[in-house]
């Protein structure tokens, strides 16, 4: 379960990329006090690491061929979506870290800028993708309906995941124009579409789906309990502390957003509620 030999494969390369890719992150940001850049990996990061693996078996094994083109999939709606809301020029730093920044101050915050912000979220995004690792130990075992499920879950979560992009944009665009019409902001944040039964569903189907990317190392060496599946764990732990402090800094900006919290699930939606939608 927890024999974990990367030595001389492909996966073991990409962990020591991985450290390279952090120690960069963390030595450019104290240059350019851009604390962001770590968050523009977690598109790039997984991709190449699953390109690198895939290229490792000439790109000839059916099942991690499978999870590749998904990673891609994905790394191209996270890339877009960041493109779209203006994330990846340079000084463009997430409002988070700010926050952080000005409320522990300027020693606080480098350690966590050291520890989580820079290695730390390298190593989650290392940790969610290891489950190709194990399919490149079985390269020849064929697909199951394991497989096909887990492909057919992760585009369905990657779905709802634009659907919720798409919905997000609109909303802040049309804020947007509001604001710049002087006009006033009677809904400071979003409450309709995916987001009238979670607060955050992109977040949901993040964690959803890289849980079911996990069902392809199970498939491919018919083992239940490995190592390669504890990053879709930490990935949610790290949802559950991201999502909470999110929603924190919306209760200081918008009191009406605690009522918003009250009634809409963080993540799942309630089936009642929905069944309640659907009625009205």
């Amino acid at each position: 379960m927890f024999d974990i030999a990367l030595t001389d494969t492909p996966y073991g390369f990409t962990l020591d990329l991985a450290i390279v890719i952090a120690a960069a992150c963390w030595a450019l940001s104290l240059v350019t006090k851009d604390y962001s850049l770590m968050d523009r990996m977690w598109s790039i990061g997984p991709a190449i690491f699953v390109l690198i693996v895939a290229a490792d078996l000439s790109f000839e094994s059916t099942r991690v061929n499978l999870m590749m083109a998904l990673v891609l999939a994905w790394a191209i709606r996270l890339t877009v979506n960041l493109i779209v809301k203006g994330g990846f020029p340079l000084g463009n730093v997430d409002y988070r870290w700010t926050y952080l920044r000005n409320k522990y101050g300027e020693a606080k915050f480098q350690v966590l800028n050291l520890t989580f912000t820079s290695f730390g979220q390298m190593a989650i995004v290392w940790m969610f993708t290891a489950p190709i690792h194990q399919a490149w130990q079985h390269p020849d075992q064929s697909l199951g309906w394991l497989d096909y499920l887990a492909a057919v879950l992760f585009l369905l979560f990657l779905a709802i995941e634009v659907i919720a992009d798409i919905q997000m944009l609109r909303f802040q665009n049309h804020k947007k124009r509001l604001i710049s019409e002087g006009a006033e902001v009677e809904q400071p944040f979003i409450t309709t579409g995916l987001f009238r039964f979670s607060r955050h569903p992109s977040h949901a189907c993040e964690v959803g789906m890289w849980i079911v990317f996990y069902l392809f190392a199970i498939s491919a060496a018919d083992q239940f309990w490995h190592w390669t599946g504890i990053g879709c764990v930490v990935l949610f732990l790290m949802f559950q502390g991201s999502s909470r402090f999110g929603e924190t800094i919306s209760l200081e900006r918008y009191p009406s957003y605690a009522d918003y919290r009250q009634a809409v699930p963080m993540y799942l939606p309630n089936p009642l509620s929905l069944l309640r939608n659907r009625g009205n």
